[in-house]
């Protein structure tokens, strides 16, 4: 799968023909996501599940899609996606799974989550946390952001690199966010 097929993949909600450029731009020389640190809120052991709209987690929809690629853009298989965030009101469930979850890429490198925006707490900027492995391999952690955002200037974490793609949808927003991982 070459870097051309990956930008015509189109999220839904999008018109017909318009186009997305991965996120980042995978190539043989270029470099992998950025890492990030997972924060005061990892909770391992996570559910497999890609619904993370579950009880007592409401808010706008987002359905995050796209790909983990090495380096070369060759889709990784079966690697693990675990994705948590805060809640509507900032808070992370630290109890339970709440805006926690999990899931395996399909063969073509895909994978896709249905959550909801997160709200802003003391010091940061609307982020998505995400733990990204294949088989084997070494661990990136990092964060995902949200574009047009006001706090992501003052948020000393923030990495433009790492802003998600958004389209309006009927339903709320559609995302979308290509790892690159090192191997080539």
């Amino acid at each position: 799968m070459g870097a051309g097929a990956l930008a015509g993949f189109a999220l839904p909600g999008l018109a017909a023909g318009q186009e997305l450029t991965p996120t980042p731009q995978c190539d043989a020389g270029g470099a992998p996501t950025v890492a990030q640190t997972e924060g005061p809120f990892f909770k391992p052991k996570s559910p497999r599940m890609s619904d993370l709209r579950t009880s007592g987690l409401s808010g706008v929809t987002v359905t995050l899609t796209g790909f983990v690629l090495t380096r070369a853009c060759r889709p990784v298989p079966n690697a693990l996606v675990d994705l948590w965030h805060a809640d509507a009101n900032g808070d992370y469930d630290n109890k339970g799974f709440r805006g926690r979850g999990h899931q395996f890429t399909d063969e073509q490198g895909r994978y896709r989550f249905v959550t909801i925006i997160p709200a802003r707490y003391p010091g940061r900027t609307r982020h998505y946390h995400v733990k990204v492995q294949a088989a084997n391999g070494p661990i990136l952690t990092t964060q995902l952001y949200f574009p047009g955002e006001p706090g992501n200037s003052r948020d000393p974490i923030f990495r433009r690199e790492l802003l998600m793609r958004i389209a309006e949808n009927a339903a709320g927003r559609d995302a979308r966010f290509d790892f690159v991982l090192a191997q080539s």
